[in-house]
């Protein structure tokens, strides 16, 4: 199994305990630093098609950043390719844990959806 590929925040509790989970199941994973390298445009895109196409379940809807640039009141008004852009530039409004690797794509950690998705778990 390739690696996936886990984006995470150092201080996000549930960051932490989707890692510890991977490492509890054997799953080989390489973590990334959200706020420092946030997910690629095409990586968004992959992950917002496995959200059924809502934008909002791929932003930190209860972030600082989110709040302070009002997105709850934008994000209905706004194209696709304008919040992908906008989170592909900033690591902070993405929702965390972002997990990618062959035919998964989940965010947020949630233990049996994760158990679920994933081969070996």
């Amino acid at each position: 199994m390739k690696p996936l590929k886990l984006y995470t925040y150092a201080n996000c509790d549930t960051c932490r305990k989707a890692v510890k989970w991977l490492r509890a199941h054997d799953l080989p994973f390489t973590e990334h630093a959200i706020r420092e390298m946030p997910p690629t445009a095409a990586e968004l895109r992959t992950m917002l098609a496995a959200q059924g196409g809502e934008l909002r379940k791929l932003f930190n809807t209860s972030g600082k950043d989110y709040r302070e640039q009002k997105l709850g009141e934008k994000l209905p008004g706004m194209t696709e390719a304008a919040a992908l852009k906008l989170l592909a530039q900033n690591g902070n409004l993405v929702k965390r844990p972002f997990l990618l690797g062959e035919g998964v794509a989940l965010v947020g950690f949630a233990e049996p959806v994760w158990r679920a998705a994933l081969p070996k778990a």
